[in-house]
């Protein structure tokens, strides 16, 4: 039997999962803590497979991963939340190592194809993934074509400018969309406001969270509703500009924030009325939950791996 590994690489989790080329539910998924070191992480993807190998033949090697990575050469530019990834050559490491294909891919664009291939956007070609959690990032598909641009940096949504001079992004620029609708923006903004003097259920807490901030507007709290109206309208602004470039007849909302959706998301849809600049990008679009959770990654990663073997390798060329 010939199998295929997909690599999940988080800031807290790492999964490495064998797949039989004709089925996305996994042989065996190996999970462990993401070490802190980068030459730990290596032995510990390459003890996961040199593991996995055992159930077939290997195909090849898709690792999703957090940040900008450029697929031509292997290599993460660099992660978040995980020190010493800079210009790391995992993709070329692991193909030395086990003499098969191995790419290294930005995970939303992982997740984008993965909720393609077998979540929301089944029967969608034209397709626009975003997650929203602790940033904001995306993937999108154009009439079945995963869309990553010269270098693999294309999509970065998070990182359009929406408020110039705004807040602080994570990236070193100001006002970045992920600065203001994220959810460490939203538990940011309460914080600072609060220590501004703005009163609020959530005055005591200490490490405010997104979530918080949710339950406290559930529950009346004015600043809370402020700062996820306040999201929503950014995001609604960003959205329009997503829809004027990519015209897609689906959008795919995930990431912990999209479960606050009464707050969020529907906000934000009545907004879009108003910014698009015709209803006709409006039209039997459907803005939707992800349905693959925490594995859209991992099995846009086996579809990814699993489409190159179909295409002797030539994704570039073809369709998904």
């Amino acid at each position: 039997m010939s199998i295929i590994i997909a690599i999940d690489l988080g800031g807290t989790q790492l999964r490495v999962a064998a797949f039989s080329p004709q089925s996305s539910t996994p042989l065996r998924v190996i999970r462990t803590s993401t070490p802190t070191l980068r030459d730990e992480i290596f032995l510990e993807i390459s003890k996961a497979i040199d593991t996995l190998k055992t159930e077939g033949e290997l195909l090849g090697i898709c690792a999703a991963c957090p940040g900008p990575t450029d697929p031509a050469r292997g290599i993460i530019l660099s992660a978040p939340n995980i020190p010493g990834l800079e210009n790391y050559p995992l993709g070329t490491l692991l193909q030395e190592r086990y003499g098969v294909p191995a790419s290294v891919q930005n995970d939303a664009n992982m997740a984008a194809v993965g909720e393609w291939r077998y979540g929301a956007g089944r029967g969608h070609k034209d397709l626009l993934y975003l997650t929203i959690s602790t940033g904001i990032g995306g993937g999108v598909i154009c009439n079945n074509q995963l869309i990553i641009g010269a270098h693999g940096l294309a999509a970065e949504f998070g990182h359009i400018t929406v408020l110039p001079d705004g807040p602080l992004c994570s990236c070193g620029q100001r006002g970045h969309l992920e600065a203001i609708s994220s959810g460490t923006a939203i538990a940011r903004y309460v914080t600072e406001q609060i220590a501004a003097g703005r009163p609020s259920s959530l005055a005591e807490e200490t490490n405010i969270t997104a979530r918080d901030v949710a339950m406290a507007a559930r529950q009346g709290d004015a600043l809370a509703k402020e700062a996820y109206d306040r999201a929503a309208r950014f995001l609604a602004q960003g959205m329009a500009d997503f829809l004027h470039l990519f015209n897609p007849s689906i959008v795919i909302l995930g990431g912990g924030v999209s479960q606050s959706r009464e707050l969020f998301f529907e906000p934000m849809q009545q907004l879009l009325q108003k910014l698009v600049m015709s209803s006709a990008y409006l039209k039997e679009l459907q803005i939707v939950p992800a349905e693959l959770g925490d594995d859209a990654g991992l099995l846009g990663a086996f579809v990814h791996v699993s489409l190159q073997q179909t295409v002797l390798g030539d994704l570039a060329n073809s369709h998904l």
